[in-house]
């Protein structure tokens, strides 16, 4: 058994298109640039379809080997050949890691005060509405119990 798979000739407006973009590519970003200024100044609606197939296909962007800012890629645990400044590090990042123990058991310490301090007002909320509001219900409760009350 054999598989058929049909390739189609390029010709055409496809192929000129394909051509135009590996051309383009050939040359670089500054003439991907180029056409996109002057499809802009002939034709605006071309130039926009331009920028969009521009954007889409991420023809703008740097080639992955390159970039613009420069980024070390250096472990923090890794030597930096001086050993007072990797005493330096290590002492600040051990500082700095018990600082941040500190503020969280602070922060845990101060919600958990807020949290006290709203309960308790509840409870006295609550205790003041039971003590004045023991005559009150009893009162609607023998209205309920009645019956609404004829109009006069």
């Amino acid at each position: 058994m054999s598989t058929y798979t049909y390739n189609s000739p390029n010709s055409g407006i496809t192929s000129w298109f394909v051509r135009s973009e590996a051309w383009l590519d050939e040359k670089g970003k500054a003439a991907w640039i180029a056409v996109l200024v002057v499809s802009l100044i002939v034709f605006w609606p071309v130039g926009l379809m331009l920028l969009a197939y521009m954007i889409w296909n991420n023809k703008m962007s740097c080639p992955s080997g390159r970039t613009s800012r420069r980024r070390i890629s250096r472990p923090m645990n890794g030597s930096s050949g001086n050993s007072a400044f990797d005493a330096y590090r290590d002492e600040t990042l051990r500082r700095l890691e018990e600082e941040q123990q500190n503020f969280e058991a602070f922060l845990e310490r101060l919600r958990a005060a807020r949290d006290k301090a709203e309960f308790d007002q509840f409870m006295e909320d609550r205790a003041r509405k039971a003590e004045s509001g023991d005559d009150t219900e009893d009162q609607g409760d023998e209205e309920q119990e009645r019956g609404a009350a004829p109009a006069s």
